[in-house]
């Protein structure tokens, strides 16, 4: 009876050793670990606005959205795509900053506001970009799409291929402008585009953060209170944008100034209702925050006003796992024909999250190992062996995953033939007492 106790003893150690080797060390296929630590709800807005979203350009990450895939008229926020055609085409050098463009008879006939462009008149780049950003000014708008695809249908065509480039998923324009189809005058309205130019408030936000990132120099002109067109013009063109900080100093706009906002497009019609896209930058974060179909011009900016705040009061940006981290529970992977059987691992770069301030989100780290092939010694330092998906899911629902390379932490020499022959007798050997413990 005693021996049989050990025999069973013996085959219990050696089942539980081999459970422990294989989901610890496996040689290869995904093993995950979770840390959790309970996140503080968020606050809650009741915005007053048919879609809306707020997202932190860093990270990228979303903060707050409420019906954002809904696609609703943008009116003047599609302009936007306008100025990223614009500025891409100034990046690239086919188009600069100084070269005149000629003022169609189309131009001058647009409606909505507008800087009165004479037909023949000729401007600059420049003015007519700046007139738009400002002033929001549709003949200037139409202005530089001809200029730049020949005709503003052709410009709008270009309009909707960006817009898939940039995965704008809900995204679809007719004109340079914004304006609907009824407002255009019916031999300026497309005859090859169909419907309607829409966009969701998602849409509107990645294509600010795609301004931001490619073309940062945009807030130079987008932070302008005021614009003077033309020498002669008795009043300089006002920014559409009442937030901007520098109407701090405005008596009238003074209680819409928002501290760090610089950018970047409002938007009305009767269809769309009252829109904005802004962004603001604080202690290094910036956010960007779209609300569309409100129901007043002071309202956008109120609305935009508690997605900023709570953006601000209640997120941080903290880095969750630094580069150099040893991740719990895979802090070696094996390694084969080496002096060492197993190196140390470490994470390739930082991850960056934006989370409640003073909380820690809840973690969920899949690794995926390399071949045996790349794990053969003899194998260099900062080797990359393994790949670790971090999977988190934020206070809005969405689940964000980055991926990270995991690295070997030290050089690992290959072994001698000697140690490899005692290894392999040694296996051997193992191989044989499973096989007779395996006949009781």
């Amino acid at each position: 009876m005693l021996t049989q106790n050990i025999k069973t003893c013996v085959i219990k150690v050696l089942v539980f050793v081999s459970l422990w080797v294989v989901f610890y060390m496996g040689s290869g296929g995904a093993v995950s670990a979770n840390t959790h630590t309970p996140s503080a709800p968020p606050r809650s807005l009741s915005l007053q606005a048919k879609s809306a979203i707020l997202l932190e350009v860093e990270t990228g990450q979303i903060l707050y959205q409420s019906d954002a895939d809904i696609a609703y008229p943008p009116a003047s926020m599609s302009k936007m795509m306008t100025e990223y055609i614009v500025l891409s085409e100034i990046k690239s050098e086919r188009l600069n900053w100084e070269d005149k463009v000629t003022v169609s008879k189309r131009a001058h006939d647009t409606v909505g506001s507008k800087v009165f462009l004479a037909e023949g008149d000729t401007h600059t780049v420049k003015e007519l970009f700046t007139a738009m950003a400002v002033g929001s000014a549709n003949d200037a708008s139409i202005a530089l799409a001809e200029h730049i695809a020949g005709s503003e249908e052709a410009f709008a065509m270009r309009m909707n291929v960006t817009a898939k480039e940039l995965q704008l998923t809900n995204a679809h324009f007719i004109n340079a402008t914004g304006l609907g189809r009824v407002d255009m005058s019916e031999e300026y309205r497309p005859t090859e585009i169909e419907g309607e130019t829409v966009m969701s408030a998602r849409d509107a936000a990645f294509l600010a953060l795609a301004i931001q990132r490619e073309h940062p120099d945009f807030f130079k002109i987008s932070s302008l209170p005021s614009y003077q067109f033309r020498a002669r013009d008795a009043q300089p063109i006002i920014n559409y944008n009442w937030m901007l900080e520098g109407n701090s100093s405005v008596t009238s706009l003074k209680n819409y100034a928002y501290e760090g906002l610089d950018g970047m497009k409002t938007g009305y019609t009767d269809q769309a209702g009252y829109c904005f896209t802004g962004t603001a930058e604080r202690n290094g974060m910036r956010l960007i925050s779209v609300v569309m179909g409100t129901a007043s011009k002071s309202m956008r900016f109120d609305q935009t006003r508690k997605l900023l705040d709570y953006g601000f009061d209640q997120f941080e940006r903290k880095t969750i796992l630094a580069k150099r981290t040893v991740l719990e529970g895979f802090e070696t992977v094996k390694v084969l024909k080496a002096k060492e059987k197993e190196v140390g691992l470490e994470t390739a770069e930082d991850l960056t999250l934006m989370t409640i301030k003073g909380t820690n989100p809840e973690l969920t780290v899949t690794v995926e190992f390399v071949d045996e092939v790349v794990r053969t010694a003899p194998i260099p330092d900062g080797t990359v062996l393994g790949t670790a998906t971090i999977t988190y899911t934020d206070e809005t629902g969405q689940e964000i995953k980055s991926e990270m390379n995991l690295l070997s932490t030290n050089q690992v020499e290959k072994a001698s033939w000697f140690t490899l022959m005692l290894r392999a007798i040694g296996s051997f050997f193992n191989d044989l007492k499973d096989s007779l413990l395996n006949l009781f």
